[in-house]
């Protein structure tokens, strides 16, 4: 019987998902893991031995050897998607990766519009163009990863549309904007397939983005990301699929985080050791990652808002990080929520320790 994996951070992100989605490969090499919100913003990290890499447009099994699958809901760029399948190959990473028609595609001009648009600056932006797509998106001016692959007249006549949308009238200008984003889609090998790709696979792995304080219908607006950050996504694609057995993974780190602008509870400055290796560090867009003592009632909050999307079989807690802080996780707050309960030791641990 088909299952599914589905790892969730509870947070306001970084908590800890590239190296849960890691381990739950490195349990299950047969599997395909399936990224299926946001997109090139995400920043998650695996090390396996003296090998590093930072999953952005592939998902945190790709290290591992596992192909990468990214839906509808997600946003692709061709530049970006180019440059990491560089990387990895240096590191002889898998770099499959399948796309379904639907998924949106950010363009320069996107990008753009995310750098250089004050209210994003003010309300916090990763800089690499999800807000402006997404947005884009509710207009007629779309662009599908199906379009990546359509006659080239017809695609460059929806880049000028989008360029236009956004009062790019220059048509010089235009072209040079579009020469790396129109190379790389030349250079990649594309591979298109909706969901009925995904039944040749027994085990799935979902690998969730940022978390689910950040919702785009749960969080505190305006500092919220342009994405359904809950189960509901992947949910609803395993009932499609009609996948019963059904395993929620959610993430914390040991304390709290987060990156950017925005309401957070228990704020302060933390002494942390052994993060040296943190990869979400300051930016001239989402500026510093911020620290905090872990709010219980929060996580309690998140479990409640994810619990009315998905229906699980089994929930684990993971937390990460416990090497970094001298303080005690207190696991009697959240003891009642869980089959099981896990934390890892540190972000480089081989193995999740059990907790109680």
């Amino acid at each position: 019987m088909k299952k599914a994996q589905i790892v969730i951070g509870l947070g306001f992100g970084d908590e800890g998902k590239g190296i849960t989605t890691d381990f739950l490969a490195h349990q299950n090499p047969e599997s395909v893991v399936i990224r299926f919100s946001g997109g090139q913003q995400a920043a998650h990290t695996v090390m396996i031995g003296d090998k590093k890499h930072v999953h952005s447009s592939f998902a945190s099994g790709a290290l591992r050897g596992l192909p990468s699958y990214f839906t509808e809901h997600c946003t692709i760029h061709p530049v970006f998607l180019l440059n990491e399948r560089k990387e990895l190959m240096e590191k002889n990473g898998n770099t499959e990766l399948f796309i379904h028609p639907l998924a949106k595609v950010t363009t320069p001009f996107d990008v753009w519009q995310n750098r250089t648009n004050a209210r994003n600056l003010e309300h916090g932006t990763c800089g690499k163009g999800i807000g402006a797509t997404m947005k884009r998106h509710e207009s007629p001016y779309k662009l599908f990863a199906a379009d990546l692959i359509a006659p080239r007249g017809m695609l460059i006549e929806k880049l000028k549309g989008i360029a236009y949308y956004y009062g790019f009238m220059d048509e010089k200008q235009v072209e040079e904007a579009l020469t790396d984003f129109l190379n790389a889609v030349d250079e990649m090998d594309w591979k298109i397939e909706d969901y009925t790709y995904l039944n040749s696979f027994e085990n799935l792995i979902f690998e969730g983005s940022q978390g689910i304080l950040l919702d785009m219908d749960h969080g505190i607006f305006p500092n919220v990301t342009y994405a359904n950050t809950t189960s509901k996504n992947a949910y609803e694609i395993c009932r499609m699929l009609k996948i019963e057995d059904i395993e929620m993974y959610y993430v914390t780190r040991m304390y709290s985080t987060r990156h950017g602008s925005g309401w957070m509870s228990n704020e302060k400055a933390l002494k942390l050791k052994n993060n040296e290796e943190e990869t979400c560090v300051f930016n001239e867009y989402q500026k510093e990652l911020r620290f905090g003592d872990l709010d219980y009632d929060l996580l309690n909050y998140a479990l409640l808002l994810d619990g009315a999307y998905v229906s699980a079989t089994q929930k684990n807690l993971v937390v990460t990080c416990l090497d970094q802080t001298d303080e005690t996780f207190k696991t009697e707050h959240l003891k009642t929520k869980f089959d099981k309960v896990y934390g890892s030791y540190s972000p480089y641990s081989k193995d999740f320790k059990q907790i109680f």
